[in-house]
């Protein structure tokens, strides 16, 4: 087991030689070419900006996905669906999303907090390169003067390569807004006939949702296919 150090050129190692937990790699740069390297071959950033400069990079053995058109949508969350008192959007407000997503709850705060500036301005530049998405979740309000006030109460973001999605984090600053755009993404996706939502690690939330573990090699192979 080991963790290799990255230098300026585009490369990551075997993920297999990494550390049990996953790390595999630390160092080299968020640039797009090397984001889309990674996220085409099972890697992704985690690091705490508050404790480390540079990238550290994990591949996983065991992958937590969610696949669109096997979700679990309570009943809890269908009688919300139904009462229709949030307006959902796609790519309407990445920037918005982002950042909710580094402050809510003051996570940036937090010593283990891993959405700041950097990785904001690289998945910013991966949003506008056509490589990123977002779901808003929007509650709307009238003003003392009857106009319509639109505020952003929820959302998610992610990576998107071919018909793979890459989900990074999401916020709620209303109860369960984050379900509804997850719930909303994969019917979006299963429409379109999309893989699986990469969720990176198990969450009781993902789990509650319909979230399994497969094998890297299974993962690979999917990514693969849906390069095709």
């Amino acid at each position: 087991m080991a963790v290799y150090r990255l230098d300026d050129e585009l490369w990551f190692p075997d993920p297999h030689l990494g550390e049990p937990d996953g790390m595999v790699a630390i160092g080299g740069d968020l640039s797009i070419g090397r984001l889309l390297l990674a996220y085409s071959n099972g890697f992704f950033p985690w690091f705490s900006f508050h404790w480390h400069e540079e990238p550290i990079w994990y591949c996983p053995m065991q992958r937590y996905v969610i696949f669109p058109d096997e979700i679990h949508i309570s009943h809890s969350m269908k009688q919300l669906i139904r009462q229709n008192r949030y307006e959902i959007t796609i790519n309407q407000d990445f920037n918005g999303v982002i950042h909710n997503c580094s402050t809510a709850q003051e996570r940036n705060k937090e010593e283990g907090a891993w959405l700041g500036d950097k990785m904001i301005k690289a998945y910013t530049a991966l949003y506008n390169a056509g490589y990123a998405a977002s779901v808003e979740v929007w509650e709307t309000s009238f003003s003392k003067s009857n106009e319509k006030v639109k505020k952003l109460v929820g959302g998610l973001y992610g990576v998107t390569l071919c018909n793979a999605f890459f989900g990074e984090s999401m916020f709620s600053l209303v109860p369960n807004a984050s379900k509804l755009a997850l719930i909303c993404l994969a019917k979006a996706l299963s429409e379109q006939g999309w893989s699986f939502i990469d969720c990176q690690f198990e969450t009781p939330l993902f789990r509650s949702m319909g979230g399994k573990y497969i094998d890297y090699e299974d993962y690979m192979k999917m990514l693969n296919e849906s390069f095709q």
